[in-house]
């Protein structure tokens, strides 16, 4: 069974940075390509980000870009979000995800659709405020 954790959400200023995990359990993330995804209060859920399994990344949101950015450590089996410059608007609940189907797991989606992404983490929560 395909698992993953998210954590790292937290309370955080107006421009500072967090950095979010993707951990995975029971299974080698290496062969995953990873969406990034965050739901605020009210919103429907939106897709950002995703990171390949070669570590390319691809942004989905101009509002992301040259501040939002995510990297791999295949060592500790984890995708990484990292996020700076952070706004009172991005608060929200972050997810990560997978494609679980073979063939299609490697790659990013070329849709930031959620509903492409059928293996999810838990959530965490990011709170922007001063």
């Amino acid at each position: 069974q395909l698992q993953l954790v998210e954590s790292g959400g937290g309370l955080v200023q107006p421009g500072g940075s967090l950095r979010l995990s993707c951990a995975a359990s029971g299974f080698a993330l290496d062969y995953y390509a990873i969406g990034w995804f965050r739901q605020a209060p009210g919103q429907e859920r939106e897709g950002f980000l995703c990171i390949d399994n070669g570590g390319h990344v691809t942004n989905y949101a101009d509002s992301v870009k040259g501040r939002f950015t995510s990297s791999r450590d295949g060592a500790r089996n984890t995708v990484y979000l990292q996020m700076n410059d952070l706004k009172p608007d991005e608060t929200a609940i972050y997810y990560c995800a997978l494609r679980s189907r073979r063939g299609l797991r490697f790659m990013c989606s070329t849709s930031p659709s959620p509903g492409v992404y059928d293996v999810w983490g838990q959530g965490t929560q990011v709170t922007v405020s001063s």
